[in-house]
């Protein structure tokens, strides 16, 4: 069965005559003639008594309003496709890093506002690999997160880098570690740490950090905001991993010290320690305008120097 069969037999349906249904869908009337006919072929049963008025059979009764929902609902989806093709989505999607959501992102919801002003943009702030899971699961139409390899190999998934920052070491004033310059690790291990709860990137990255050293992570605690951070570090004893853009204002914190990460004998194969923050989408959402139009803004407006990133401030993931 097929879409312009049903659509046929509604013309003739309405119409009662098939010169004038033929007409009315622009062909021939042998061909609308051939297309109820295979029709009432499969089906098994006769839809139209072909009098000189021609009316409809108990079964043909029977199709007629089924019918016409179905056509009805094609041509619905024909204008939805069409008008996301185009570039009419009602609504466009986004989950980010709160670090993305409370700096980066601004400007571009801004900018991309104004050129599709029809488009409603939804913006959440989630962890990281939640971010990735919602996006696999189609809530989300684009998601900025830590790079995570492990949940963004999938063949459909389009994944651009954005920027990437060292993680430091953030600690009370006096705290022991503040007399380094470069905290190295073997000493950093020793003490207790306050963590990002599961499913944010930093907590993962830190956690493979330690596991790749064949060490314990000391997690005291687990948070999600810097300033829960900031107060918990401060009363003295814990202390924090943190991607360096997270602690512009702690450096201003008297209270607070922070302190880059260095390498000790055992650790000198380990690369510097890192956060990358990337661009998630799949390749069917870039074939819409609106959202291949977003993703262009955030990897122009994010794909900026470190020094641009450091003058300010932001709030960790």
């Amino acid at each position: 069965m097929r879409i312009e069969q049903l659509q046929a037999f509604l013309a003739v349906a309405q119409q009662g005559s098939f010169g004038q249904a033929a007409r009315l869908c622009g062909i021939t009337q042998s061909t609308i003639s051939r297309q109820i006919q295979a029709l009432e072929s499969e089906l098994g049963l006769a839809l139209l008594h072909r009098t000189s008025q021609t009316k409809l059979t108990l079964a043909g009764e029977q199709l007629f309003p089924r019918a016409k929902r179905i056509c009805q609902e094609w041509e619905n989806a024909l204008r939805d496709l069409t008008e996301l093709r185009e570039g009419k989505q009602p609504e466009l999607c986004v989950a980010a890093i709160h670090s993305v959501c409370s700096y980066h992102l601004p400007p571009v919801l801004l900018e991309f506002c104004q050129q599709y002003p029809q488009v409603q943009l939804r913006v959440t702030a989630l962890g990281s690999d939640r971010a990735i899971k919602v996006l696999r699961d189609s809530l989300v139409d684009v998601a900025i997160v830590m790079n995570n390899p492990l949940l963004t190999t999938s063949p459909e998934m389009i994944v651009d880098s954005l920027y990437e920052e060292p993680v430091e070491v953030l600690m009370a004033a006096g705290h022991p570690l503040a007399s380094y310059n470069e905290v190295p690790w073997s000493e950093l291990v020793h003490y207790p740490q306050v963590v990002f709860k599961d499913g944010y990137g930093m907590q993962r990255l830190v956690q493979e950090r330690f596991n790749k050293l064949g060490a314990t992570l000391q997690a005291a605690m687990e948070l999600n905001t810097l300033d829960a951070f900031r107060g918990v570090v401060r009363q003295g004893k814990m202390i924090a991993l943190l991607p360096q853009s997270a602690l512009l204002e702690s450096r201003k914190d008297p209270s607070l010290a922070v302190r880059s990460l260095g390498n000790s004998s055992v650790l000198v194969t380990c690369p510097p320690l890192t956060r990358q923050v990337v661009l998630v989408t799949t390749r069917d959402r870039l074939e819409i305008p609106p959202i291949q139009h977003f993703c262009h803004l955030v990897k122009q407006m994010l794909l900026i120097s470190p020094e641009s990133r450091e003058s300010v401030p932001l709030l960790a993931e």
